[in-house]
């Protein structure tokens, strides 16, 4: 199993020996990743396999059983709280559902966290606002609600949302659940434009191997809690691991058991 390096400038997110249990059943065992600065790691496998669980710990919404945990080099497991709420505003999190407010219009929606947390003019907000959108192609459509938007089209604002602040760390939950595939490959190139563009670091959870292929610099593989397999998305591609070969070709019969 890789191990990380000690945590340096330019890895942004570096998790030790990251072990989670609830109720005695243990979810994540000794879950060892590093993101350097600038890269995109996809975090995969089957659902209920840990995926989610390591993003939550990762912005400090969920405790592990043990292990260490350092976003920007800074120990959060040993962060107030006042300090763990200043250091999530360097960071941004699109839902697996888009999480739009459904009285506030696009515009609102992704004002919101400048409103929210900053002490910006409006005309600086309505300005950031525009650009955001421009940049998830729904340029012009700051008027429009939630309800009035295609779920692709929802997807998007949550991430002209979440881009904002101009987030060094974005963290994806399932960026394409419920899309259809030429969507889901909307959705994919942006994301990486936007990694390209923004300079940020990102973790994207996901189960699709096209997502991970077209965005991700590295691919870590989770079954029952453990990363099982680890490299870039050619040597994923290229793996003979029996756990990498069944998810990758969709087999009934491997070590993974469904």
């Amino acid at each position: 199993m890789t191990q990380p390096s000690a945590p340096v400038p330019q890895d942004i997110v570096v998790t030790r020996n990251l072990t989670v249990s609830f109720g005695g059943r243990e979810v994540l065992n000794n879950i060892n990743i590093s993101v350097p600065k600038g890269q995109t790691l996809a975090l995969m496998g089957l659902s209920g396999v840990g995926k989610s669980t390591t993003l939550r710990c990762i912005i400090g919404l969920q405790r592990p059983t043990s292990g260490e945990i350092y976003v920007f080099g800074k120990d959060i497991l040993h962060m107030r709280e006042g300090e763990l709420n200043h250091l999530r505003r360097r960071l941004s999190m699109v839902f697996q559902m888009p999480a739009l407010f459904d009285s506030m219009t696009v515009g609102d929606n992704v004002a919101f966290p400048l409103r929210e947390h900053g002490h910006l003019p409006e005309e600086e907000i309505q300005r950031i606002v525009a650009d955001r959108l421009r940049r998830v192609d729904l340029e012009g459509m700051e008027y429009l609600y939630p309800s009035q938007l295609s779920g692709g089209m929802q997807k998007r604002a949550s991430i002209a949302r979440a881009i904002c602040t101009d987030p060094e760390l974005i963290l994806y939950d399932e960026p394409t659940t419920g899309l259809d595939p030429i969507i889901s490959s909307v959705i994919n190139e942006m994301v990486r434009n936007l990694q390209q563009a923004l300079g940020a670091t990102s973790i994207v959870v996901t189960h699709d191997l096209n997502s991970a292929y077209t965005i991700a610099d590295r691919i870590a593989f989770l079954f029952e809690g453990r990363i099982v397999e680890q490299g870039t998305p050619d040597e994923f591609q290229n793996s003979t691991n029996p756990y990498v070969v069944q998810f990758r070709e969709g087999k009934t019969h491997g070590p993974i058991k469904v």
